[in-house]
């Protein structure tokens, strides 16, 4: 058996078109995502970072749908817990860190905004601002454009539920089923909006609310890595013909506190927390891979080797790494002074 081949036609990844390669890579990238979350935490608790996001949790369905789109073409606009995603579609290790240290190398805002507020040029990550699902009007956007300049490409935009009551994610939506825009919008439902819990602020499903806008909605075990793929998947072909976008609602749980500055036992149990961790979707997925017979305890303990090494190197990286020097403070905020280029439109 080659193990970046496949060994059948048996296994689910084989009947979705996925080679034992590149579900091993989808764990890699799961593992990965979850390992940089427990260093930045331990790294805030030392002082040496301020601040962080977790996406603890929420690592299986992010890294599934990054594998359905095509990472060479299509467009993304992650939320702030979208490590996993985000790593998933080229984003470094060493990346991500300088971010969390405020590094001036950060390529998602030169070390001058929060954590976990993604934005890359190269890799087609539009940059995301604080306020929530500010970011689905903008992911329309793009589509509308796509669809204008006849581009096979889709993009594709993630926000939390709590968020879902947000006017843009109603405008966007709307907007997006008149024009039969080719967009992809995945609800990550993690059971809480810091501190509210889902069933104080939704009536309902988020997913039907699909059905108002004129396009359809469905809803995923965010645990179940194949499930969100081929969810995905389907809807990006979809939207490629030109059928429009799909609203997935992914249903997961935030197994840690919301934020380093949340004490999330304030408003859930111990008891909860760890019930939903025995649902853990990266635990899920080695489970899957190792019936498959594709890994085993032995592969598992060198990989969570070369990713400690990783981090390492990351965090060593980061640290050492310059901070922004006072005069850029202001560099990419204001547009440049174009008046030339004025003149010759006027």
């Amino acid at each position: 058996m080659n193990e970046q081949g496949t060994v059948g036609t048996g296994h689910e990844h084989e009947q979705l078109g996925l080679s034992n390669g590149q579900v091993i890579d989808m764990y890699r990238y799961m593992l990965l995502a979850r390992k940089f979350d427990e260093r930045n935490l331990l790294l805030q608790r030392a002082g040496k970072i301020n601040f962080h996001v977790s996406g603890v949790g929420q690592e299986t369905a992010q890294v599934a749908a990054a594998f359905a789109l095509d990472r060479e073409k299509d467009y993304f606009l992650p939320y702030y817990r979208d490590y996993g995603f985000v790593l998933s579609v080229g984003m470094t290790a060493r990346e991500l860190m300088l971010s969390s240290f405020a590094k001036a190398g950060d390529p998602n805002s030169g070390g001058r905004q929060m954590p976990g507020h993604f934005g890359c040029k190269r890799l087609r990550i539009l940059t995301g601002s604080s306020p929530v699902t500010t970011q689905l009007p903008h992911a329309v956007g793009v589509a509308l454009a796509a669809k204008m300049r006849k581009q096979e490409i889709v993009s594709f935009v993630t926000f939390g539920e709590g968020s879902s009551n947000q006017g843009d994610f109603h405008e966007g939506c709307n907007f997006a089923g008149v024009h039969k825009l080719p967009v992809i919008i995945m609800c990550e439902n993690n059971q809480y909006a810091i501190s509210v819990p889902a069933h104080k602020q939704i009536g309902g499903k988020v997913s039907d609310r699909a059905l108002g806008y004129g396009f359809p909605g469905l809803r995923v075990d965010g645990n179940d890595a194949l499930a969100v793929y081929k969810a995905v998947k389907e809807a990006r072909e979809r939207a490629i013909r030109g059928e429009g976008p799909t609203l997935i609602e992914a249903m997961m749980y935030r197994l840690s506190p919301h934020s380093t500055s949340d004490n999330d036992l304030a408003y859930r149990t111990k008891e909860e927390v760890e019930e939903n961790w025995k649902k853990d979707g990266i635990t899920r997925f080695k489970a899957y891979l190792i019936d498959c017979g594709i890994w085993d305890e032995t592969k598992d303990a060198d990989l969570l080797e070369q990713i400690s090494l990783e981090m390492k190197d990351a965090t060593e990286f980061a640290d050492q790494a310059p901070y922004p020097k006072p005069e850029e403070t202001l560099l990419h905020v204001y547009a440049e002074d174009h008046e030339e280029e004025e003149k010759a439109w006027q």
